[in-house]
């Protein structure tokens, strides 16, 4: 069951909207005005509820399906004990999502600016924004309608942030351009000086980082991630991204659209990436690399050279997917020898 004390529950739903809301056919159409009052797990779901069947492999935890209805599609519904209310559709797994959307909701905080937020003068904050408690405003600010500041975050001098954008508790924003419907999730940093230095003399000496960080519309990214400006040229990441916690973007880098970089990725400065590239977690990147779009590089990958479009690599340095599989086979028979 959710917790209602951090997530509200706009329920219940009978069959029949919950068929609207994901475009399932109920089977069953004496049933439409059955209610359901949660969402849950088909280990966990129970005489009011209703669960998600999508993977063959959970046949097994099929069998023992004991909500009030299950959402699954035409291939897998044979798979549903008798009494239970099925639901089909061709895709479950977006069902899903969308059922969820309906269902529950995070609590939203009212309009309005909390007394200790400190807000320049010069500052332009939009309609029904929520300023938390000791956010940090700096001059000329631009903020767009229906955002929310969440407590402690900092937006510094010059910045322009678009409309419904929601910018997590104690984050860091500053030397940055940022559009619409953006969710920067706690404690990111965006903006910071990237690492650039020169030898001189016995000592590494700072290059002036003098570019910006251009963030599209629809972009999230993660908690504790960073992301430098440019050091001359500006730091872009696409309409559409999705960064994970602890990223690396570094100085000069740009992301297409849609891209995709997974946890603990670093990637160095002056790299570019295509459209909906793929990066799994823990890969790495050298610095001036260019990433053809729809490429997809696998965990813990080190990327030493350019990919073309549309490659699957994995290993360090890469290769594409299916010698890095053939290695490993003539490593592991090897080994045995």
């Amino acid at each position: 069951m959710i917790d209602k004390t951090f997530y509200k529950n706009n329920g219940p739903f009978t069959l029949a909207q919950i068929a609207k809301i994901t475009g399932a056919v109920l089977t069953d159409e004496s049933k439409a005005r059955t209610k359901i009052k949660e969402i849950a797990t088909m280990e966990k779901a129970g005489a009011d509820d209703i669960c998600f069947f999508y993977d063959r492999k959970a046949k097994e935890k099929a069998a023992n399906i004991k909500a009030k209805a299950c959402i699954t599609n035409d291939d897998l519904k044979t798979w549903i004990p008798y009494g239970v209310i099925v639901l089909v559709c061709p895709d479950p797994k977006q069902a899903f999502l969308r059922l969820n959307q309906a269902f529950y909701a995070e609590y939203e905080p009212s309009a309005g600016i909390d007394a200790s937020a400190q807000i320049d003068k010069s500052a332009k904050i939009g309609k029904n924004c929520f300023i938390g408690a000791h956010v940090v405003i700096e001059e000329n600010v631009i903020i767009g309608d229906n955002c929310r500041l969440e407590a402690g975050c900092v937006v510094t001098r010059g910045c322009k942030i678009g409309n419904n954008c929601r910018i997590g508790a104690n984050a860091y924003i500053s030397y940055c351009i940022m559009g619409n419907d953006c969710y920067i999730y706690s404690g990111t940093r965006i903006g910071c000086d990237g690492f650039g230095f020169n030898f001189e003399n016995g000592r590494h000496v700072r290059i002036p980082q003098i570019g910006r960080v251009i963030i599209g519309n629809d972009v999230e990214v993660g908690a504790n991630t960073c992301i430098d400006r440019g050091a001359l040229d500006d730091t872009v990441i696409g309409d559409g991204c999705r960064i994970d916690n602890l990223v690396q973007i570094a100085h000069n880098d740009k992301l297409g659209r849609g891209c995709v970089i997974v946890s603990q990725t670093g990637i160095a400065g002056s790299c570019t990436f295509g459209d909906y590239v793929v990066c799994g977690g823990q890969s790495g990147f050298a610095d001036h690399l260019m990433v053809g779009s729809g490429a997809q590089i696998a965990a813990q990958s080190g990327v030493m050279r350019d990919i073309e479009p549309g490659a699957v690599v994995m290993g360090s340095p890469t290769v594409p997917f299916k010698d890095f599989m053939r290695q490993v086979a003539f490593l592991q028979r090897n080994s045995k020898k």
